[in-house]
């Protein structure tokens, strides 16, 4: 497979996930307009971009929370608004920018939600449901909270649990949406690199992140937006440059390589003291 970052982007025809010809409105405002993408099955796709560029927008377009007034989601050789709610949560599974957990509810109670996909009248709790949690639990280092209410939990903890419920659905896509949001930097990496194992695993995972550094270490494939727009998508070295970083941020940096992983590594220019 080639990815350029020009605008003839060569992507694996067995793509599950895309859009063609999208158009994204808020009331009358328009996001985003005649965009279309395709995430390469199997990657590690991360969204960047300045705030309020759409990327979280394009990331619940994906997930079929928002439905485009032009265009459409394909999920699978099907346009995603034919499929039932189940069916898609069966596929693709979402972490939202920001959630909120029902009061009074425990931590295993909550990462066991990821299983509603999969429960129904006939259906209910099972040996394999159970499982699922406790695996998603023990990835994300929760199990030791298992007991506590989510709402007594920090910030950090919080964001792991909600991770946990997303594993827990053990889809083959995952939508993360700044799923490194209230973590520390031990935390940041150690989630990373868990997402990094699930791609290296076969899932293929679509997150929205805002650190560059972290974006170019640890994606296979990055998209870069700005106003709405797809400035240009492709292998990080490809598509973190100087130019690129100075017209999607406006910022004037150098990039040198990484010494650990040989990733562009991004040093802002700033200032002169």
């Amino acid at each position: 497979m080639k990815i350029t970052a020009s605008s003839e982007v060569i992507v694996q025809s067995e793509s599950r996930l895309w859009t063609e010809d999208v158009t994204i409105k808020y009331d009358d405002r328009v996001i985003s307009q005649n965009l279309s993408v395709k995430i390469p099955d199997g990657s590690f796709t991360v969204i960047v971009g300045p705030n309020a560029c759409g990327k979280s927008t394009l990331l619940r377009t994906l997930s079929k929370l928002i439905k485009p007034s032009a265009g459409q989601v394909v999920l699978d050789g099907k346009g995603i608004t034919t499929y039932k709610s189940k069916e898609v949560a069966r596929s693709l599974g979402l972490l939202p920018q920001s959630s909120t957990a029902p009061d009074g509810i425990t931590v295993a109670n909550l990462v066991a939600h990821g299983r509603y996909p999969y429960q129904n009248f006939i259906k209910q709790w099972t040996e394999e449901d159970e499982a699922a949690v406790m695996s998603a639990m023990q990835l994300t280092h929760t199990s030791e909270l298992s007991h506590r209410f989510v709402d007594e939990l920090s910030g950090g903890q919080r964001q792991r649990v909600w991770v946990a419920m997303v594993l827990a659905q053990q889809t083959p896509l995952l939508l993360l949406d700044e799923p490194t949001t209230y973590l520390d930097i031990a935390h940041q990496i150690e989630l990373l690199e868990l997402f990094t194992d699930l791609n290296q695993q076969g899932r293929t995972i679509i997150a929205v992140l805002h650190d560059l550094n972290h974006s170019a270490r640890y994606a296979n494939h990055i998209i870069a937006m700005k106003n709405g727009q797809i400035i240009a998508q492709g292998a990080p070295r490809e598509v973190v440059t100087e130019q690129l970083v100075e017209e999607v941020f406006g910022l004037k940096c150098k990039i040198i390589d990484d010494p650990i992983s040989h990733t562009p590594l991004v040093i802002p220019v700033g200032r002169e003291r």
